[in-house]
């Protein structure tokens, strides 16, 4: 008897043990590979023109999801869009590290509503600390101190850019360091606020400097675009706009209601961005906001980020991304335009960020000229940061 319960207890731990592998590693990388997939393509023929270019560009992306995803970003990875070693290859300056806190079951562009949550799973599998298992104010604190300790673990060579300051130092180094990244914090929807204006204070002392309003789903603050209300602002939501104002955080609305849009822009002074969108002109879909909304945007200053996955863009090789763009550049006007790659965000695409001379190529075949590229690959990005990050000392 003491022989047999030896060896179910052996057995019990082999089979906890599997379980855990399969829980705490083997789950979440699957996920991870599964949902932020590269297509299989032949290796993408750039002209000596473009490859020449593209070493002079400081290319900014202003949506990128790493910091869901438990890999690390300091080393070339196999699965996913973005680290590091690949942001280096494929030029870029600056990326924006926005942050997902909830995602509701049978997410979709159409309906959505927000009494399911997938990140718990997530959180609990990756091994977050325990308060973000429920808390959505702490998976946004935990992915922003994370990139924090990786930012003092990559001995120099990611910046994380809270201010005006922070950019321009950034950039002058950068001119004797080309190997050096800049980040800027991002929420991926403000219910990580979980309808407490005090914690929009919290969230920007934790770095953040971009608020998305919304994503798949209707919360505190109004609708979103993918929500069942279809309303604009709440009280609690306009009240976060003015702290938001106040503060010198940027607004973000590439997931919100246009009735949301419309308020924004009707009691915001401040100029916008659409960090990760198509356009309708090219691609008519639910998820790609009404072209007036985005005309005003443009308008006041704003950015138009241009994404890189087929349901918003519908043609997701870089010669269909290079027409979209070509597209806003034309509609909407060159200083308007930027990339909003919306990698990592669980997309299906035909490049990771080490090909974006693939996109540089594409663009001066589509007649953009060199100093347009220029512009809507990074140079429209790093001047709105430039201008519109909070100066030090703010608050």
């Amino acid at each position: 008897m003491g022989k047999l319960l030896k060896i179910i207890t052996v057995l019990v731990g082999l089979l906890a043990l599997t379980g855990s592998i399969l829980l705490f590693y083997w789950l979440p990388q699957r996920a991870d590979k599964r949902m932020n997939f590269v297509r299989e393509h032949e290796v993408y023929t750039i002209s000596e023109k473009a490859i020449a270019l593209h070493k002079q560009l400081q290319v900014a992306d202003l949506h990128g999801d790493t910091l869901l995803w438990m890999r690390d970003p300091l080393k070339r990875q196999t699965r996913g869009h973005i680290d590091l070693p690949r942001l280096r290859e494929g030029g870029v300056a600056l990326q924006v590290f926005s942050v997902v806190t909830k995602v509701p079951k049978g997410l979709n562009y159409e309906e959505n509503t927000a009494d399911s949550d997938e990140i718990t799973l997530l959180a609990f599998a990756q091994r977050w600390p325990i308060a973000a298992w429920t808390s959505i104010y702490a998976r946004a604190e935990y992915q922003a101190r994370r990139l924090h300790k990786i930012a003092e673990r990559s001995n120099g060579k990611l910046h994380i850019i809270r201010t005006q300051s922070d950019l321009s130092e950034f950039l002058s180094a950068r001119e004797n360091d080309p190997a050096l990244i800049a980040g800027i914090l991002a929420t991926e929807g403000a219910h990580p606020l979980e309808g407490e204006i005090e914690n929009v204070v919290r969230l920007y002392d934790e770095g953040y400097r971009i608020i998305g309003l919304q994503h798949f789903f209707d919360n505190a603050l109004g609708g979103s675009l993918h929500g069942v209300s279809n309303s604009g602002l709440t009280e609690f939501g306009r009240e976060v706009v003015g702290e938001l104002d106040r503060l010198g955080i940027i607004i973000d609305v590439a997931h919100s209601s246009e009735a949301v849009v419309r308020d924004v822009l009707a009691m915001s002074e401040r100029p916008l961005i659409v960090s990760h969108t198509g356009l309708k002109g090219m691609c008519d879909v639910k998820r790609n906001v009404d072209e007036a909304l985005m005309a005003q945007i443009a308008a006041r200053g704003g950015l138009i980020g241009i994404g890189y996955w087929e349901e918003v863009v519908c043609d997701d090789s870089p010669e269909g991304i290079a027409k979209v763009i070509a597209y806003g550049i034309s509609r909407f006007g060159v200083e308007a335009i930027a990339l909003g790659s919306d990698f990592d965000g669980a997309i299906t695409t035909r490049l990771d960020t080490s090909e974006l001379a693939a996109l540089t190529d594409a663009l001066l075949r589509q007649g953009v000229s060199e100093e347009d590229i220029q512009k809507v690959m990074g140079g429209n990005a790093l001047r709105f940061f430039a201008q519109n990050l909070p100066d030090a000392g703010a608050q």
